[in-house]
């Protein structure tokens, strides 16, 4: 029946498109290989869809987060929305919709390391030496933050494809990636060469949401409320489990060491006691 529901909201996406209604133009800021993506349409579209309006989404690409803030700031923005990590930040100068849309699950990080390296965490049980290793990130991501206040050393890049090519150059160790985006990546031509770390498992509290231009309140709203609808009528969480169950049932995260890091970036509204809107593994 999920599956089913997942099928039917993706095409009538299609069909809503090409039938016009309220426009939303995005910022693809992983560029057309995002992992979010399908899931991020479908969520869109239900939201949408709750709220009985025909949505329209048109990508503007080539942008990196940073890049898609500064567009949505201006009175001319051509760019409606992103999808990314909460920031103190981003819910100050960007309208929020304090959905978690992955339940927290982007807090929740396993490595992606070299392949010729399979046993490089096998002795790694604390914070103090996994500061040893150098970790890959996104130059404006707000993770990068979150590991350098933890002590972790970083290497950015403002390109997130040149990440995975950085890694396979071992000009650092290990790319942390959230549980929701791993094994997409891993399975795509950016992942050749490299494999799951089967050790560790990073966490810090986080939330993943829309973030809608300044000028776009009333999408902001309908986004807001559509998703609402969907959480209390239950088709929120079978989308997710849709999009989740079966590669985060592969990942064994049971099984791995947890090392935890604060997040000095995490915003005093998030909506940490509101316990149905978030998954812990």
């Amino acid at each position: 029946m999920a599956k089913v529901l997942c099928l039917l909201l993706l095409c009538s996406g299609l069909s809503l498109a090409q039938a016009g209604g309220v426009q939303i133009n995005y910022a693809l800021v992983s560029g057309d290989n995002d992992p979010h993506w399908p899931y991020i349409q479908a969520l869109l579209q239900l939201a949408c869809g709750q709220m009985s309006q025909r949505c329209q989404l048109l990508a503007a690409r080539d942008m990196n987060q940073g890049r898609a803030m500064e567009q949505m700031q201006r009175p001319d923005s051509s760019v409606d929305l992103f999808w990314g990590m909460t920031s103190r930040e981003r819910e100050r100068k960007l309208l929020t919709v304090r959905i978690p849309l992955d339940k927290g699950l982007i807090g929740w990080r396993v490595p992606l390391i070299n392949a010729d390296r399979p046993q490089l965490f096998k002795d790694v049980k604390t914070l103090r030496q996994l500061r040893a290793f150098r970790a890959g990130q996104g130059q404006d991501w707000p993770d990068t933050q979150i590991l350098q206040h933890a002590g972790l050393p970083v290497l950015t890049s403002p390109d997130y494809p040149n990440l995975f090519s950085m890694l396979r150059q071992r000009r650092y160790d290990y790319f942390p990636r959230s549980v929701i985006e791993v094994q997409q990546e891993l399975a795509s031509p950016s992942g050749k060469g490299l494999m799951l770390d089967p050790y560790l498992l990073l966490h810090y509290p986080t939330a993943f949401y829309f973030f809608v231009s300044p000028q776009r309140p009333e999408l902001a709203r309908m986004l807001r409320q559509g998703l609402e609808k969907s959480v209390r009528d239950g088709s929120f969480d079978q989308l997710f489990k849709t999009f989740n169950s079966d590669h985060l049932r592969a990942l064994k995260l049971s099984g791995r060491t947890v090392i935890e890091l604060d997040n000095p970036l995490l915003p005093e509204d998030t909506p940490l006691a509101r316990r149905e809107l978030w998954f812990h593994p």
